[in-house]
């Protein structure tokens, strides 16, 4: 069994998030895919309480062959490795999360546990990724996969956008939509969910 490990706050989850989890079920023949909401993440604030996340990524995922959501409570991704569950899995990123990757907390140590699955568009400039390569011990621990539906959608967007009330139909998933607009999720700006 090939198990991918797709990690985020999900706030909310979008059809990039989908066309990411598609494209490496496909690329990297994954015939499990674990999609871990963070309850609690260590580098962001976020929107939402956990359980409404996980309802919103479990919405977002239904239709994903193999897909399964739980929650993280661990604050950083390390943590969520140490254990040894995932060791030998793919951790799905797409390449901007590569090119922030040394800002992870213990990169290489992540690097020891699994391998960085990057997800590319074409176009994405390859020279914000080399130097971040060429920094970690395991580089070799890092592959790519070409993106089929390359999907411009940030959560920040439409978070705003479902707080002017705006259609969000062409950025996340039918059930997403749906939850957001019978819930009145985001319709007030502003976290509600801090760190401490």
């Amino acid at each position: 069994m090939t198990t991918g490990i797709l990690g985020g706050a999900f706030d909310p989850p979008h059809n990039g998030h989908v066309a990411l989890a598609r494209a490496a079920i496909r690329h990297l023949g994954l015939t499990r895919l674990s999609v871990c909401v963070s309850g609690r993440p260590g580098h962001k604030q976020v929107e939402l309480a956990a359980p409404l996340r996980v309802r919103l990524a479990e919405a977002a995922f239904a239709d994903v062959p193999g897909a399964e959501v739980t929650l993280d409570e661990h604050p950083f991704t390390i943590d969520l490795l140490e254990g040894g569950a995932f060791d030998g899995a793919y951790f799905v990123v797409g390449a901007d999360q590569l090119a922030a990757f040394l800002s992870w907390r213990e990169p290489d140590r992540v690097l020891e546990h699994v391998l960085l699955a990057v997800g590319t568009r074409p176009g994405y400039p390859q020279a914000l990724l080399d130097p971040v390569l060429a920094q970690l011990q395991r580089p070799e621990r890092v592959v790519c996969f070409a993106l089929d539906e390359p999907v411009a959608a940030s959560s920040q967007e439409i978070r705003a956008l479902a707080a002017r009330g705006a259609p969000l139909a062409e950025l996340v998933p039918p059930g997403v939509a749906r939850l957001i607009a019978e819930l009145g999720l985001y319709a007030q700006p502003g976290p509600t969910e801090h760190l401490h």
